[in-house]
């Protein structure tokens, strides 16, 4: 998708669609190398239990670009992957029925992960758009804390039971974190401080 802004061509747009399905690309391959690991045990885990599991990874990612340190190995583009793909169990999680089995086979739980996938990249081709790819422009630290926000707000919202008054709902904010992570792994391929 290429951009137009009075009468220029804005080549950024398509470079982010390239790089945005590169990052889910490698997301993606975890995700499916996973599942036939493991099954999909984590269709166990309630909604707000994969809210945590997001958590724990950003704040992670917040006490690693404050102290430099790793002793467990795995650095922040690992944890950044991990809260792509918690938000897409999430996203599943929320649209499935009580009633859905457990155990996915691993051809519907990739058609699952590309529907959310794929409605998630059209909504951060929408914004993109409107704020003029001002995420660009962020520290990848801006973007662990927007991350950090958006889970705050999601715990708040199911502490009461899914209701907001006025505020979008759960997937929506899974829908951001899962773009804002995106967005942080993309900064840090071009060589951003992490």
């Amino acid at each position: 998708m290429v951009v137009s802004f009075g009468g220029k061509v804005n080549e950024r747009m398509t470079d982010t669609n390239n790089q945005y399905d590169a990052v889910i690309n490698r997301c993606e391959d975890i995700f499916q190398k996973k599942t036939k690991d493991y099954g999909t045990a984590w269709r166990i885990l309630r909604t707000s239990s994969l809210t945590d599991q997001i958590f724990i990874k950003a704040n992670r990612i917040r006490t690693l670009q404050e102290t430099g340190v790793s002793k467990v190995g795995e650095g922040i583009e690992d944890e950044f992957v991990g809260i792509i793909n918690y938000c897409v169990m999430a996203m599943i999680q929320l649209e499935l029925n009580e009633d859905a089995p457990l155990e996915l086979p691993v051809n519907e739980g990739m058609e699952l992960y590309h529907k959310h996938v794929n409605q998630t990249k059209a909504l951060m081709q929408k914004k993109n758009h409107d704020y003029g790819e001002a995420w660009r422009d962020m520290r990848v630290s801006s973007l662990t804390d927007l991350i950090l926000m958006k889970l705050l707000r999601v715990k708040q919202i199911e502490d009461n039971k899914g209701e907001t008054l006025i505020s979008e709902g759960i997937d929506a904010n899974y829908q951001d974190m899962l773009n804002y992570a995106v967005f942080a792994l993309i900064l840090i391929s071009e060589g951003a401080n992490a």
